[in-house]
C-alpha cells in the first residue's frame, strides 16, 4: 500500500499553468479570471482544469473573461468586496447592511462572498504588518490595501477577520444564507474594541 501526500498548489502556480495551457490552445484570457478559477480550485490543478472547461462552456466563447467567470462561480466583483471592507472600516452599521442588501441583485454565493471578504481582510492585515503586499501577484492594487490598512486598527482588523472566519464556518448551518451573511456583518462590528456591550 502506497500513500501519496499531495500538497496544495499555490494560486499563482495554478494561474500560470492555466495561462500556459490557454496560450497553447490560442485562447485569450484575462488574468483576473484565471486567478478566480485558481482560487476556487483550492490547490488542485485537476479541479482548476475542470472549472476552466466549465467556464469555456458557460461563456460560449474562445475567451476567458472575468465577468463570465464570476457569474459562473457565483462571486461578486472585486470592487464590491472592497466596498464591503470600506464600510466595515467606517463602522457604520446602516450603510453596511444597505450595501449587503444591494448585493442580493447579483444572487451571490454567500459562502464564496465571505471567503473573498475574509481573504481580503487577511491580505490587508499582512500589508499592515509588512508595509507591502504579501503576494506580489495580488489582484488587489497596493494602494487599495494601503487605504484599508490605514482605515483599520490592527486589533480591529484581527477581530473583523476572526468574525468573518467564524461566520464562514457557521453559514452552511444557517437556514437562510442571506440573513446569515448579514448577521455575520453585524457581529463583525458588534464585537469590535470599544463597541457598545463589548467586553
Amino acid at each position: 500500500c502506497l500513500q501519496f501526500n499531495l500538497k496544495r498548489l499555490p494560486v499563482s502556480l495554478i494561474q500560470s499553468r492555466l495561462a500556459w495551457i490557454l496560450e497553447q490552445e490560442g485562447v485569450a484570457a484575462e488574468p483576473a479570471a484565471l486567478r478566480l478559477i485558481a482560487t476556487a480550485a483550492d490547490g488542485s490543478l485537476r479541479d482548476a482544469l475542470s472549472l476552466l472547461d466549465q467556464q469555456l462552456a458557460f461563456g460560449g466563447s474562445r475567451e476567458v473573461r472575468e465577468t463570465e467567470t464570476r457569474a459562473m462561480l457565483g462571486t461578486v466583483d472585486r470592487a464590491q468586496v472592497v466596498q464591503l471592507a470600506r464600510l466595515i472600516a467606517a463602522q457604520e452599521m446602516g450603510p453596511l447592511l444597505d450595501y449587503a442588501r444591494e448585493l442580493e441583485q447579483f444572487s451571490p454565493d454567500y459562502v464564496q462572498l465571505l471567503d473573498e471578504l475574509v481573504s481580503l481582510l487577511a491580505r490587508v492585515a499582512l500589508y499592515q504588518a509588512a508595509g507591502r503586499p504579501y503576494d506580489e501577484d495580488d489582484d488587489v492594487p497596493p494602494e487599495t490595501l494601503a487605504e484599508l490598512a490605514q482605515a483599520m486598527g490592527a486589533e480591529e482588523l484581527q477581530l473583523y477577520w476572526q468574525g468573518g472566519v467564524l461566520g464562514r464556518r457557521d453559514l452552511p448551518l444557517a437556514g437562510d444564507q442571506r440573513s446569515g451573511f448579514a448577521l455575520t456583518l453585524v457581529r463583525m462590528l458588534a464585537f469590535r474594541p470599544g463597541a457598545p456591550g463589548a467586553a
